[in-house]
C-alpha cells in the first residue's frame, strides 16, 4: 500500500526538494481564468504568470490567430470538461487558462495621474469587473481599491473585466483615506459620486487630473473617503430614478469626465 504523504511533504518532488516553479505560496493560489478576452489578455501579459491553458480545438485556433501562445502549456478539452472545470454557468467559450494573481503594483509606481478609479468598499466582482472594463475603455491610468472589503482576484472578476484586469493597473492599498491625501498632494482632483449631492457632474474638467471616488451600492461613500473629496457630484439624470447600479454610474461618469475626443 502506498504511503500518504505527509503534510509537510506535500507539493515535493522525487527528490523531495520543493519545485519553486511549479508550487505558490499558500496566500496566493492560483485560479481559473476564462473567457476569450481574459484568456487572450493574460496569455499577453508578460506580468502574468500562466501555469497551463485547457481549450478545444476550435477556440485553440481562434485564439492562435490573434495570440502567440510560446510555450505556455496546451492540453485540449471537450466543452464538457471545461464546464466541470470552472462550472456550466460560467461563458468559458472554450478557453481556461491556470494562472497566478498578478502582482499588485504601488501607488507609487504610477508614472500618470490623469484619470484614477477609487472603489469604496466596493466587494461584488461583477461591479468590480465591469468598472476596470470600463475604465481601460476610456484610458484610465489606474483602477484603486482597498486590501479589505474588494474582491480578489478570481475568474469572475476577470471575465466580467473582459481583458482589462491584465491591461489596467489594479492597485490595492490598506488605508483608502492616505492614498487619497496622497493623490491630492500630487495635484489630483477627487470628485465623489452621491446621487443624493446638490450639484451634478455635466461636463469635463478640463485640463484636471482626476480621480473618481465611488461608494458601494447601498451605503455609498464612507465618511472618511468623503471628506477628503474636492467636490460630491450627482449623476445628471433628468429621469424618476435618480441612482444607477455603481458599475453604470461609473460609465456614465466617466463618459462625462472624458468630454468628446476626435478619431484618427
Amino acid at each position: 500500500m502506498k504511503e500518504k504523504p505527509k503534510p509537510h511533504q506535500r507539493g515535493r518532488n522525487l527528490s523531495g526538494r520543493r519545485s519553486a516553479r511549479n508550487l505558490k505560496p499558500r496566500d496566493t493560489p492560483s485560479h481559473f481564468i476564462y473567457g476569450t478576452h481574459a484568456v487572450r489578455a493574460a496569455v499577453e501579459n508578460p506580468n502574468r504568470t500562466k501555469t497551463a491553458l485547457l481549450a478545444t480545438p476550435n477556440a485553440l485556433s481562434r485564439l492562435r490567430e490573434h495570440t502567440d501562445t510560446g510555450t505556455l502549456k496546451i492540453a485540449q478539452r471537450s466543452p464538457g470538461e471545461l464546464d466541470r472545470m470552472v462550472g456550466a454557468e460560467a461563458v468559458h467559450q472554450g478557453l481556461v487558462l491556470e494562472v497566478m494573481p498578478l502582482p499588485r503594483p504601488q501607488l507609487g509606481s504610477l508614472n500618470s495621474h490623469r484619470l484614477i478609479v477609487i472603489l469604496d468598499q466596493i466587494t461584488d466582482p461583477h461591479n468590480v469587473g465591469a468598472i476596470l472594463r470600463t475604465a481601460c475603455a476610456f484610458g484610465a491610468d489606474a483602477v484603486i481599491t482597498t486590501a479589505r472589503h474588494a474582491p480578489r482576484e478570481t475568474g469572475v472578476l476577470a471575465k466580467s473585466a473582459s481583458g482589462a484586469l491584465d491591461l489596467v493597473p489594479y492597485i490595492e492599498v490598506n488605508n483608502l483615506g492616505e492614498a487619497i491625501k496622497t493623490l491630492k498632494k500630487q495635484a489630483v482632483w477627487c470628485i465623489g459620486l452621491d446621487s443624493e449631492a446638490d450639484m451634478a457632474l455635466s461636463q469635463p474638467m478640463g485640463q484636471k487630473d482626476i480621480a473618481l471616488v465611488l461608494g458601494a451600492e447601498g451605503k455609498g461613500l464612507r465618511r472618511k473617503p468623503r471628506q477628503l473629496c474636492d467636490q460630491i457630484l450627482a449623476l445628471d439624470m433628468p429621469g424618476p430614478i435618480k441612482s444607477l447600479n455603481v458599475s453604470n454610474a461609473a460609465a456614465v461618469a466617466l463618459f462625462a469626465l472624458s468630454g468628446p475626443s476626435e478619431k484618427t
